[in-house]
C-alpha cells in the first residue's frame, strides 16, 4: 500500500523539541515549546515533506532518563495540534508503543485523529523496549512482540470501515462495540517500526510499511532482500513502503562544527548521495538537519524542499 507519492523519493522527518533523547536532540530544543513545532510543521508542509513525525513514550525510568530524557511528547496530541495549522503533510506516529494500551482506545485516540486531519494519518507502531513502562501500566513486557502482532490485527479491524468491528485474539476480544468517528481514509497505512529479526519479519507479513531503525546504508539491501522474500513466500504482491533513516544533512557548507557524520555540501551533491537510497529500493527517507537555532533548522528545510528535492527524483 503506497501512500506516498511515486516517481521520487519522498522525504519526511521527525520533529524536533517532542523528543529530546541526548542522542539527537539540538541544544535549542530544550528550551522550545508549543509555538517552535507549530513553526516547523508549517515550514515542512510549504516545503513539500511527506510527513511529520512524533514519538511515543508514557513515562521513562530514572536510569534511562540521563540519556533518553523526561521529554517525550504524546504523538496523539502532538500530531492532532499539528493537524490545526497544516493543510497537505501526513501525520506520522513514529513509532507508537501500541501494546501498552488497549487496542480500541488506540483506535479512537488515532481515529479521531485521522478524521479531524482528513485522512492524513500513518500509523507507525513498534514493540517498545522500555520495561519499566510496560509495568507501570500493566502490559507484558515479556511478550511485547507477540502482543503486538495481535494488535496490528486488531487495529486492521478496529480502524477499518465498519462501526462495530470485530477481533477475536489470544489477548484480546471485542464484538458488538461501535466506535465513531470512523477514520477518514478508508485503509490507514500501519508501518512497522524496528531492525531486528522479528521486526522485519513483522513489517513484511503485517505492515503497510517499514521504517528501520537505525539501520547503516550497507545494512539496508539486505534488509530489504529479506523483507521482498518473505512476502514472495507468503504471496503478498501489494506494495510495501521501504524507509531509511539518513545521516545527519546540512544544506550548503557550514561555517560551525556539524559532525563527522553529517552530510553537507552543494544541493546537489546531496541529492546525490541520497539518491543512492532510492536506488537501493527505498521509497521514503527521514531527514534531520543540524541546526543551532528554529531559524537555522527552518532555512534548513526550505532549502532542502526548494534546491535538493527536486534533484530527487
Amino acid at each position: 500500500m503506497q501512500v506516498l507519492p511515486e516517481g521520487r523519493l519522498a522525504y519526511g522527518m521527525q520533529l524536533p523539541v517532542q523528543s529530546q533523547s541526548t542522542i539527537y536532540a539540538e541544544p535549542w530544543e530544550a528550551d522550545a515549546g508549543a509555538a517552535d513545532l507549530v513553526e516547523i510543521a508549517r515550514a515542512a508542509d510549504r516545503a513539500g515533506f511527506a510527513y511529520v513525525a512524533s514519538c511515543d513514550h508514557v513515562a521513562i525510568p530514572r536510569r534511562l532518563a540521563g540519556a533518553m530524557s523526561t521529554v517525550w511528547y504524546d504523538p496523539v496530541a502532538t500530531l492532532a495540534h499539528l493537524a490545526a495549522v497544516t493543510e497537505r503533510v501526513r501525520l506520522l506516529s513514529h513509532v507508537a508503543i501500541v501494546g501498552l494500551r488497549h487496542p480500541l482506545v488506540t483506535a479512537k485516540q488515532y481515529a479521531t485523529l485521522d478524521h479531524l486531519s482528513g485522512g492524513r494519518l500513518i500509523l507507525g507502531v513498534g514493540a517498545g523496549h522500555v520495561e519499566e513502562e510496560f509495568a507501570a501500566v500493566g502490559a507484558d513486557f515479556e511478550r511485547r512482540g507477540a502482543v503486538l502482532d495481535e494488535t496490528i490485527d486488531a487495529l486492521r479491524a478496529a480502524l477499518g470501515p465498519d462501526e462495530f468491528p470485530v477481533h477475536h485474539g489470544k489477548t484480546y476480544d471485542f464484538e458488538g462495540l461501535g466506535q465513531r468517528p470512523r477514520p477518514a481514509q478508508d485503509r490507514v497505512p500501519v508501518w512497522v517500526g524496528g531492525s531486528s529479526p522479528a521486526a522485519v519479519r513483522r513489517a513484511a507479513l503485517r505492515g503497510d510499511g517499514w521504517l528501520p531503525q537505525g539501520d547503516p546504508r550497507d545494512r539496508l539491501p539486505g534488509q530489504i532482500a529479506r523483507i521482498e522474500g518473505l512476502r514472495a513466500e507468503a504471496g503478498i504482491e501489494e506494495p510495501l513502503t521501504i524507509g531509511a533513516i539518513t545521516e545527519p544533512l546540512y544544506v550548503g557548507d557550514p561555517v560551525w562544527e556539524v559532525g563527522r557524520r553529517t552530510l553537507s555540501g552543494p544541493p546537489e551533491a546531496l541529492a546525490e548521495s541520497l539518491r543512492a537510497y532510492g536506488a537501493m529500493g527505498v521509497h521514503q527517507i527521514q531527514v534531520r538537519f543540524r541546526s543551532r537555532d528554529r531559524a537555522e533548522l527552518l532555512d534548513q528545510m526550505a532549502a532542502f524542499g526548494a534546491d535538493v528535492a527536486p534533484h530527487l527524483a
